[in-house]
């Protein structure tokens, strides 16, 4: 079960007395705990029959308590435990989780990890309520999410808005859910989200980004190329280099499977965990370094991250060192 079958049934009307929440991905948890508190009761009932706690800040005894409540004026109460994975004493709910009150709806969020899963506790968890385990999405994944996301907002987002706005992000479905929200508001009557929108909106130049820069030097377009990198130099907030860095070590990550991969665009797009939109791409820009190139420029990619940081580097400024590391990646 993921977070939206969870907040299906509860639209439903279908509650189970315990939902554990857990692991690496705050996004998914915090929607359903968003959900609880705001919407599985109604304003008027929520004064005596939403309890919100703090893992830090509460103890087993009163998270227990809270749950044998009975409702007043409703037919169920609602008992959230926030940070529960900063709670000592957290295995001493296994009580209350073996025998749970059937009005109470008590919503646990354990972020940043999971309980043992061998433990007495976690197989009570599974057969008392509902288990959602989170973890992050990978990389690949995260324009198909982005796309999904979008589409269950009544939108569609074209694909390179899409990988332009998760370049530009990175792996945090809060934020990258966040600006969705706020184009939402300013495209009301707008059916597509395109490259312009994410420009105006996000502040994410179309022309000048990691994106297009994976394509400039993947084309061997050299003009092209030193035209973006010197916007960064100018702009050091539209890409810093140690976002910049990780995203083209990953792209020619990715074009050196090519060589190894056997079979049609479709198997190459399966093997890169990219979208089949873009295989051509990375079949153009492999052909154009071969092996060798390519992987000397996974090596120069690690090195310039190196002296980026200040190892081995005697102090110069980042512009200069891009300008120096497309020069060679290039040659």
């Amino acid at each position: 079960m993921d977070y939206q079958d969870i907040i299906k049934d509860w639209k439903q009307k279908k509650f189970k007395s315990l939902y554990w929440l857990e692991g690496d991905e705050d996004f998914f948890i915090d929607q359903v705990v968003n959900y609880a508190e705001h919407h599985l009761l109604e304003e008027a009932e929520k004064g005596f029959n939403l309890t919100v706690l703090y893992g830090k800040d509460t103890d087993w005894s009163t998270v227990i308590n809270a749950c044998r409540r009975y409702p007043m004026f409703a037919e169920r109460q609602v008992v959230v435990l926030k940070e529960a994975q900063a709670m000592r004493d957290l295995l001493k709910l296994e009580a209350y989780i073996d025998n749970p009150l059937n009005t109470t709806v008590f919503v646990v969020a354990h972020k940043q990890g999971k309980i043992d899963g061998r433990s007495k506790m976690a197989k009570l968890i599974k057969e008392k309520g509902v288990l959602l385990s989170t973890k992050k999405l990978y990389d690949n994944q995260l324009p198909a999410w982005t796309e999904g996301y979008v589409t269950s907002r009544g939108l569609a987002i074209s694909q390179k808005a899409a990988i332009l706005l998760v370049d530009h992000i990175g792996n945090d479905l809060s934020r990258i859910a966040n600006e969705i929200d706020k184009l939402l508001v300013n495209l009301p009557d707008k059916k597509k989200i395109d490259e312009s929108d994410i420009e105006k909106y996000v502040g994410i130049s179309k022309e000048y980004n990691v994106f297009e820069l994976q394509n400039a030097l993947g084309q061997k377009n050299a003009t092209k190329v030193y035209k973006i990198i010197s916007y960064f130099a100018a702009n050091p907030k539209a890409a810093p280099m140690q976002m910049m860095l990780p995203a083209l070590y990953n792209y020619f990550s990715k074009m050196s499977l090519v060589f190894v991969v056997k079979g049609g665009e479709k198997d190459i797009a399966a093997a890169l965990g990219v979208h089949p939109f873009f295989v051509k791409d990375y079949i153009g820009a492999a052909r154009n370094y071969g092996p060798e190139a390519t992987d000397r420029a996974i090596l120069l990619l690690h090195h310039y991250n190196l002296r980026s940081i200040g190892i081995n580097d005697s102090g110069v400024e980042d512009g200069e060192l891009l300008k120096e590391l497309m020069y060679k990646i290039m040659a």
